[in-house]
């Protein structure tokens, strides 16, 4: 059904709904006594399309949500899970975001709760805003869930469309400015969508040495989780790679993140080169291949749980 709505639309008039109907029979290799038993119209057809959709992309950005424990960084992670699902199921994608506004009444009312749903998520930013900020009334959430959608939507839209992953630094910047202020949404405008891995590549490694591995730095602890917070976060500053990192001393996270420049083994984007800009970190290319061939993100996850970012004041043993 998103298929075929992806062609024809949502809002099918009368004289288009057998054909609707005929398509997505023809589509799915079944016969019209199959369609009939199991919905009652081409509106309960639809429905079950969407909440499919529902289910696959809100079981992924659920899983990277709960995944960390800052509110702007799960909502980044979900976010960034939700952009990669528009690209890699666009049919059920468009369906979520475009077709359904223009579906019928039970279509809209299931949509309707999941943008209270993720208006509710949005909302727990307001215990984020700084000491002293004015604090935005609950009815802003559902106003930057809007935003997000309108602007998603209209990429989608548009002659030549935009990978969604490439609106992701915009979208937060939308999310963070209400509740962080202007600075933070500034630093998030560029921002990249972190790339997505696959369990199996999360889990590989397991018994991989954090020391065996020839790049002129001790592979550490702690130096495994700088890197793989750079990997996660392309365009980190200093403060953000400590934070993630769980290191408290902002000199020892400088000097650290010198050494692995030297090493060649992370860069400073473009636009962080020029004089009295702050510092944007990303994994150069030895840097990456390291990260995946050494199982670093496997070795710190069995280390410590995911989304525990609490200061390293005790390091294990040999870092």
């Amino acid at each position: 059904m998103a298929e075929v709505v992806a062609e024809r639309g949502a809002g099918a008039q009368d004289s288009a709904v057998a054909d609707v109907i005929a398509r997505v029979i023809a589509r799915a290799g079944t016969d019209s006594a199959t369609f009939n038993a199991l919905f009652s119209d081409r509106e309960a057809c639809l429905l079950a399309a969407f909440e499919l959709g529902v289910e696959r992309a809100g079981t992924a950005m659920g899983n990277a949500y709960r995944s960390e424990s800052r509110w702007l960084d799960a909502v980044k992670a979900a976010l960034a899970s939700f952009l990669w699902f528009l690209e890699e199921e666009p049919a059920l994608g468009r369906l979520l975001v475009v077709h359904s506004a223009g579906s019928g009444a039970r279509v809209l009312h299931r949509r309707r709760e999941v943008l209270a749903a993720l208006a509710g998520v949005v909302d727990l930013g307001r215990a984020e805003t700084p000491a002293g900020a004015h604090q935005p009334p609950a009815v802003v959430a559902e106003g930057v869930v809007g935003a997000v959608l309108t602007v998603v939507q209209n990429r989608l839209l548009a002659d030549d469309p935009e990978r969604p992953a490439e609106l992701f630094g915009p979208l937060i910047s939308i999310v963070a400015l209400p509740y962080l202020g202007a600075g933070v949404a500034r630093r998030e405008l560029t921002r990249p969508a972190p790339r997505l891995r696959s369990p199996e590549e999360l889990e590989s490694g397991l018994s991989a040495s954090l020391s065996g591995q020839e790049t002129g730095t001790r592979l550490t602890y702690r130096t495994a989780r700088v890197l793989t917070a750079i990997d996660d976060y392309p365009g980190a500053s200093n403060r953000e790679v400590a934070e993630r990192a769980g290191i408290v001393d902002q000199g020892q996270v400088s000097k650290l993140l010198a050494r692995l420049e030297a090493r060649g083994l992370i860069e400073k984007a473009a636009e962080a080169r020029t004089r009295g800009a702050p510092n944007s970190w990303r994994l150069s290319g030895r840097g990456e291949g390291l990260v995946k061939a050494a199982g670093l993100r496997a070795a710190v996850r069995a280390i410590r749980a995911p989304g525990d970012w609490r200061p390293l004041e005790d390091p294990p043993a040999g870092d």
